[in-house]
């Protein structure tokens, strides 16, 4: 009888031919065919947006290209083990061109790809078929000021109702509220258009181009015309005020956020450079939660800024901000990982920092600077004192995965950096796949701090762009949920995923390459120590299965990340490190070997695979007898994504599970969020009852191997002190009139 049988007899199991048909799934992520980027659209979006290119393509003098074609034709490879030169940018997913179009040809008649202006009937269609809802989060007296029509506008009836608005504001039902504040500005249907209508920089657009961006994702569609300031501040303005205003961005995973914020960023320096030519400096900081995922950003930034003048600097330590007097040395540095900022340095790269720091070296002459919190806090702060040294030429602050930058664990820091931006024409963006209503109220609690400091009347707007459901994980992907009642049960389900050949009842079909989340560093260690051998050697052996964690190296950390990406590691095991923005191309899946600490980690752990509109992926989380009074909120979240995903097929979760899984209380939340599971703790040892620390050990050794092995290493080392002593012995004999050998009677 099949162990794992008995461990998974909750869930309805197919066998026989049905099981093995059934279980090799049509598509992997790793193939690299999305054929759209997009996650969510329907037949009506779909011809307006054809309406609106082939308008455009009328009045164009002889160029007859359909984009629509070339995205769905050349979807292209992106195979996990292909070059980076046939990759999109930043899970930013779009569909590649055939041809490396110039898009600077198109200035000779700069309103041949415009077509005509969408109405707001056609704003709101789009908008709402791509599952985007736009949010003006002003209060409603400040929304209704600038709603007030200026002198000239041709319809009376408009200025009458918004004379009328503040009167009855007080008489606003709920609905009539978020009605209010909702907006629908105009989609970014073609990359093209951010040439043609935006006018964004010539060498710009060729490199959004040669990346192969033709199709922009939901996020990109409802986010660039705002950042470019195309915006209408009232819901049913027919004439829009051009502004840029402050966003605060919740999309899912692998949806492009990265392209989203470098693209308006990278636009807006280089106009900068024509105008100003003789100011110089940072003008721009993305802030990023781990080394890894600041580094990706550079990675992306620097293939847009190729050939504009604009400079893309990853922060290291040692490395000088801004201008100081006398010999202040920067604070020193800590490392990062679930508790601290990713800002621990190899030792190869501190003796290099530390040489650079006693030098006195130059202040970087970057534009754009990509940090994590705690190594910009240091740079900006002489002697780690609390005095802040500003940063006057900021533009633009991006906090990347801002709900982990303000939570308690880096709030402090990231505001600071946020103080420190002292040009009045600061903009701030917000940008995260999870967000809670506690974001949002100190977001608007810091630009207020900020209004009254700077004693300034006129704000701009506060705008929230949420794509699909909020705090959802993608419906792109197949969630399974596995009940394996103990820590072996784990270990066995995680072999079966190993070993495909062996699996004889469970579904869940998964192939390298894949990621495993651990609760902690330990258990990660430990779990890679058992899975290293599983792999034959003619396919690798060990080679293949790496573990990355924060206590490693950057040296390691870099290498281990690189083998990784070039396909030469097929499972990483990992903790909570890599589960934010950080893309691979063609992740097949994500184990969930410890269940998240809640569920905003779950939605951010699963979304490693399934990105940019890739079809395929699965996402696996066992969990055992200890996690039953935590699983409700993944059940939950998975439930959701199977509902939007629509397919019609089983659900993992049956509704049974749902209505059986017990609530979990506000504390014991907190609690798990901050510490993960009581039993897997890495503080186990204090605990009286070591039956629980050895229940929760990841090792398929009996108690009986353990006892024998602690003989054996106590015999070796019983013989070594036996060995020494007796070595030792002569001379201790030669030294005795030197010792005190005791009183004489």
């Amino acid at each position: 009888m099949d162990a794992f049988k008995l461990l998974t007899r909750s869930t309805n199991l197919k066998t026989g031919r049905a099981a093995a048909t059934s279980a090799q799934p049509s598509r992997l992520p790793s193939t690299g065919k999305a054929a759209n980027p997009q996650l969510f659209h329907n037949s009506e979006a779909d011809r307006l947006v054809e309406e609106r290119k082939k308008h455009g393509q009328k009045r164009k003098r002889g160029n007859a290209v359909d984009d629509t074609a070339s995205g769905d034709e050349d979807a292209g490879d992106l195979d996990f083990f292909g070059s980076a030169k046939r990759t999109s940018a930043g899970g930013a997913g779009a569909g590649k061109h055939p041809e490396q179009q110039d898009s600077g040809d198109q200035d000779g008649d700069p309103e041949s790809d415009n077509g005509a202006e969408m109405d707001e009937v056609q704003r709101r269609t789009i908008l709402n078929a791509h599952k985007i809802k736009v949010t003006d989060l002003r209060d409603l007296e400040e929304i209704q000021s600038t709603a007030t029509p200026q002198a000239g506008e041709p319809k009376k009836k408009k200025k009458k109702k918004a004379k009328e608005q503040p009167e009855e504001a007080k008489a606003l039902t709920k609905k009539e509220q978020k009605k209010a504040r909702r907006l629908f500005p105009q989609p970014l249907v073609s990359f093209k258009e951010l040439r043609t209508k935006y006018k964004i920089s010539r060498r710009l657009a060729e490199n959004i181009t040669e990346q192969g961006f033709t199709v922009p994702t939901e996020v990109q569609l409802g986010t660039l015309p705002l950042q470019f300031g195309d915006c209408s501040v009232q819901p049913t303005s027919e004439s829009r005020e051009t502004v840029e205003p402050d966003l605060l961005v919740v999309a899912p995973t692998g949806s492009g956020k990265t392209l989203s914020f470098l693209i308006p960023v990278i636009n807006k320096i280089v106009r900068h450079h024509h105008e100003q030519p003789e100011e110089r400096g940072i003008f721009s900081i993305v802030v990023a939660p781990t080394k890894e995922l600041a580094g990706q950003i550079v990675n992306e930034g620097r293939k847009l800024v190729r050939g504009t003048g604009v400079k893309i600097t990853l922060m290291k330590k040692g490395m000088q901000v801004v201008e100081r007097d006398g010999n202040e040395e920067d604070g020193k540095d800590v490392s990062d990982e679930e508790g601290s900022s990713s800002a621990s340095e190899s030792e190869d790269d501190e003796q290099t920092a530390g040489v650079k720091t006693k030098a006195r070296a130059p202040v970087t002459k970057s534009d754009i600077l990509v940090t994590t919190p705690l190594l910009l806090v240091n740079a900006l702060s002489a002697n780690q004192t609390k005095s802040m040294a500003a940063l006057p030429l900021v533009r633009n602050i991006v906090l990347d995965e801002a709900d982990v930058l303000l939570d308690p664990l880096f709030r402090e820091q990231t505001l600071d950096i946020w103080r420190s931006c002292t040009h009045p024409e600061l903009r701030v963006s917000l940008w995260s796949a999870t967000m809670g209503s506690n974001i949002e109220d100190l977001a608007k609690s810091t630009i207020q701090e900020r209004k009254d400091l700077s004693g300034t009347t006129h704000s701009y707007p506060l705008i929230r762009l949420v794509v699909g459901l909020k705090d959802s994980a993608i419906p792109n992907i197949e969630h399974k949920l596995v009940y394996a009642a103990t820590e072996q049960g784990k270990l066995l389900g995680l072999r079966q995923l190993l070993h495909p050949a062996a699996r004889t009842t469970t579904d869940v079909h998964l192939r390298p390459p894949f990621l495993i989340f651990t609760q902690t560093i330990s258990r990660a260690v430990a779990l890679h120590s058992e899975l290293l051998y599983d792999i034959p050697p003619e396919a690798g052996g060990s080679s293949r299965i790496a573990v990355l964690h924060s206590d490693l190296s950057d040296s390691q950390r870099s290498e281990i990340m690189k083998g990784f990406r070039k396909g030469e590691i097929w499972i990483l095991v990992t903790t909570d490190l890599l589960a934010r923005g950080v893309d691979f191309r063609g992740i097949n899946g994500v184990v969930n070997y410890d269940i998240p600490n809640s569920a905003a980690v779950y939605v951010h752990r699963v979304g490693r695979t399934g990105r940019a509109g890739r079809e395929g992926g699965v996402a696996v989380t066992y969990y055992t007898k200890e996690d039953i009074p935590y699983v409700k909120s993944i059940a939950n979240i998975i439930d959701v994504s199977e509902k939007l995903r629509g397919t019609g097929e089983e659900k993992s979760v049956q509704k049974w599970l749902l209505n059986s899984l017990p609530d979990l209380s506000k504390k014991d939340k907190k609690e798990l969020k901050k510490h993960g599971v009581k039993a897997r703790q890495s503080n186990l040892k204090s605990i009286k009852d070591n039956k629980e620390s050895r229940q929760s050990k990841i090792s398929t050794k009996s108690g009986y191997e353990r006892r024998m092995e602690n003989r054996k290493k106590g015999a070796i080392t019983a013989s070594r002190n036996r060995k020494y002593q007796a070595q030792a012995g002569p001379a201790d004999a030669d030294s005795g009139d030197d010792s005190w050998s005791g009183l004489e009677d």
